[in-house]
């Protein structure tokens, strides 16, 4: 959120905080759903630039079309081996998952 527009939000009495505040989360859970969301949306972005169907991923890491669909849309049900699994079928290496994970998010870096 832009600062003008926190700072007039607050000056008109609204309370601004972060998805984390509204939930309760530990800054550890906090950091868990952001490291999460931040690895499916590279997973997204990998696949689409490889050129590799939802369909083609599944089958290469002997899972399901709506598995992946889920994984891209960062559903909480979906485990971190399945995105880490999927990221490396799609040509990532153990170096790029390791500036992936360290890589705040625009998210995470708002909220610091």
């Amino acid at each position: 959120m832009k600062p003008t527009r926190r700072k007039q939000l607050q000056k008109d009495g609204w309370r601004v905080g972060s998805a984390a505040d509204f939930l309760g989360l530990s800054q550890e859970e906090a950091a868990y759903v952001d490291l999460k969301f931040s690895l499916s949306q590279h997973l997204r972005r990998r696949r689409e630039e490889s050129g590799i169907t939802q369909t083609k991923l599944a089958a290469d890491i002997r899972s399901s079309q709506s598995r992946i669909a889920k994984a891209e849309a960062s559903d909480p049900s979906v485990s971190i081996d399945l995105l880490i699994r999927a990221l490396f079928a799609t040509g990532v290496s153990r170096k790029n998952l390791a500036a992936i994970i360290a890589k705040p998010t625009r998210r995470a870096r708002a909220e610091q």
